[in-house]
């Protein structure tokens, strides 16, 4: 996993409220066990037509979001069902944070542990930001994770929450077993330090 440090991008907006995980990926591709390619199938439905032509219409088919890194979502986002496939398929198209009012819980645990960060603003900012996109699609935003803050255009900074530990791996570029790999001779240092009393077995 690519370590997230600072990243400058623009910014596709997709406010919709309440998109849930089956509009992310919907369900007849759950049995995908392979990461790689997962971005054929972010967002089908919306993307594609019935005979499978993408709909020009569809922002993420438009030119604007070529090599953006950035997905501005409305509230609420990543709700339904738990399935890790949502955030593999938006990193797998590219993306790397994701900038909203609110997301949903589960999909926030699972954005944190495949590299994608959600980060959360208030709805005034976002609504800013919105309106900045969409009369120029080429502003950029910074969000940098070690402050964790981000620099909007015009060069306000707003700060956003996330959990230490969900940090430290992103910016180590690690999952959570790879976090605790990486602790491996200290753990053996401290089980080394701390032996285990023998158990005596009474007749």
């Amino acid at each position: 996993m690519e370590p997230f440090t600072r990243l400058t991008s623009r910014v596709v907006p997709l406010p919709n409220e309440n998109v849930d995980t089956d509009q992310i990926v919907p369900a007849r591709f759950l049995k995908v066990t392979d990461k790689a390619g997962m971005d054929q199938y972010l967002f089908c439905d919306w993307r594609f037509d019935a005979e499978g032509k993408p709909r020009p219409d569809f922002i993420l088919n438009q030119p604007r979001a070529h090599g953006a890194k950035i997905l501005l979502v409305g509230a609420n986002f990543g709700t339904g069902s738990s399935r890790e496939h949502a955030p593999w398929a938006l990193v797998a198209f590219g993306f790397r944070a994701l900038v909203g009012t609110t997301f949903a819980d589960i999909f926030r645990n699972n954005s944190l542990k495949n590299g994608l960060l959600p980060v959360s603003i208030s709805p005034a900012d976002h609504a800013e930001l919105l309106s900045r996109v969409e009369k120029d699609p080429d502003v950029e935003i910074t969000i940098d994770l070690s402050s964790q803050t981000v620099t909007l255009p015009g060069g306000k900074t707003v700060s956003f929450p996330i959990d230490n530990f969900s940090k430290q791996c992103l910016l180590a570029g690690v999952d959570q077993l790879g976090y605790m790999l990486k602790q491996a001779a200290k753990i053996s240092e401290y089980e080394a330090s701390h032996p285990q009393p023998v158990k005596t077995i009474s007749a």
